[in-house]
């Protein structure tokens, strides 16, 4: 193989690790972002019970004495399901009515996980 054969070949390979090595790198961000930034269902019915169960059920009704009181949605109902994942975040980051916002509580991430895990619901 001549000179600039072999470096060819050497610049060739350089380049598709280079490539590897960012394509891995991409698939773990978004790894760690729990399937590309879809959030984890089963991380989000964590932080839902420890952090809306009390006003909106364990199953999402609104059925618990607060959730009553406070006539909080149904979360598995169509008017919430059709709501984007964007405005589901927001809500729960910013808070609406008389829930508060639980932005610097949970970060993003687990927010998202919280809405995955509000899509389960759906009736």
């Amino acid at each position: 193989m001549t000179r600039i054969g072999r470096f060819v070949l050497l610049l060739f390979v350089v380049v598709m690790v280079v490539a590897l090595v960012s394509w891995a790198q991409t698939g773990e961000k978004a790894g760690a972002k729990k399937g590309g930034g879809k959030g984890n269902a089963k991380e989000g019915e964590t932080v839902f019970a420890g952090k809306c169960a009390t006003c909106h059920a364990k199953d999402g009704s609104g059925s618990t004495p607060v959730g009553k009181n406070l006539k909080v949605r149904d979360l598995r109902s169509d008017e919430v399901q059709k709501q984007t994942d964007a405005q589901l975040l927001d809500i729960i980051s910013k808070g609406k009515g008389k829930m508060q916002g639980y932005e610097k509580a949970l970060g993003p991430d687990k927010i998202q996980d919280t809405v995955a895990y509000i899509r389960t619901l759906k009736k």
